[in-house]
């Protein structure tokens, strides 16, 4: 459906995006994660023809984007991160006049604009003006807008990032949804757990380079490691030295007197893990090992491309 390849956008000589390529399939979720300021949301404007490239192409549904621009951007949906209302108005208002602005062709448009608030969960708020929306209301009716031209691809920059947990909840629900009609969806984001729930396909950019693209099933077949998470008596910060030194300790990861190590060799880590262990002035409250996540491979990936 959407066809990456060597990708460039500079900023002066700031170099934004650095030749890169991906591929996703129809119908399927593809997560597109990263840190703020990776390249997330200029990728996002490019494919959605917002703003310009430098080198490389783009297909979208087999045709090469740039001369099938104003064709290809009618099957094309967008949730930007901060999406901006006129606060007076109310849904039904202001969904009709997003209709009049970008001239939808819409049978039954009562009809329709009806079904999207249901979609999006606005019905019984629909008459209420949208300045008194909460933050997750709005997402949502900015999603209603996104599907006014009836899209078969749908891009979301950071569609929960901002919201509390029920409004996260109710956000991924509504992606989920959309998943059973078979609307290809870009999802951007940084909230892993997110990706982790509703994502077919993860693909992970970091300082304008992507570094690794895979379907999530597989990359829990091949990145995941099991991880060894130790809580101390006291703060083990004056300890962490001689554990980074070992050369089977890929990673450390601390959060107070809890460290989550990352192994290299998870055979010779649990003979030589505790011999360590006893070596230092703290005590061990607890020790256990766990499988580790999308949040674990995406540190590693990072902190690997910082090294590089």
């Amino acid at each position: 459906m959407i066809k990456v390849v060597n990708l460039k956008k500079s900023y002066g000589h700031l170099e934004v995006l650095k030749s890169i390529s991906f591929e996703v399939e129809k119908g399927s979720v593809f997560g597109f994660i990263g840190r703020n300021g990776a390249g997330k949301t200029t990728t996002m404007n490019i494919l959605t023809g917002l703003i310009r490239f430098n080198n490389g192409e783009i297909f979208i549904k087999g045709k090469e984007f740039l001369k099938n621009k104003q064709e290809l951007t009618k099957s094309i949906g967008y949730l930007p991160e901060t999406p901006t209302f006129y606060n007076y108005m109310n849904a039904y208002e202001y969904l009709n006049f997003i209709v009049e602005i970008i001239g939808c062709d819409l049978k039954n448009k009562d009809k329709q604009i009806a079904n999207l608030l249901g979609m999006v969960k606005l019905i019984k708020q629909a008459k209420r003006s949208i300045g008194g929306y909460s933050r997750g209301m709005k997402q949502r009716l900015a999603l209603a807008v996104a599907f006014l031209n009836n899209p078969e691809i749908l891009f979301l920059d950071e569609p929960a990032s901002a919201l509390d947990p029920e409004g996260r909840l109710e956000m991924l629900e509504i992606i989920e949804g959309l998943k059973d009609n078979k609307i290809t969806i870009f999802l951007s984001t940084h909230i892993l757990t997110d990706a982790e729930r509703v994502c077919d396909k993860i693909c992970i950019i970091d300082e304008g380079k992507i570094l690794l693209t895979e379907d999530l099933s597989k990359l829990y077949e091949v990145y995941m490691q099991p991880i060894f998470d130790i809580e101390f008596e006291k703060d083990p910060k004056c300890d962490l030295d001689l554990l980074k030194n070992f050369n089977w300790v890929e990673s450390i990861k601390e959060n107070g007197k809890i460290i989550s190590l990352n192994v290299k060799d998870i055979n010779y880590a649990k003979n030589e893990i505790l011999k360590q262990l006893s070596k230092l002035n703290n005590t061990v409250i607890s020790y256990q090992i766990r499988k580790s996540t999308l949040e674990d491979i995406f540190i590693k990936m990072v902190n690997r491309n910082g090294i590089i």
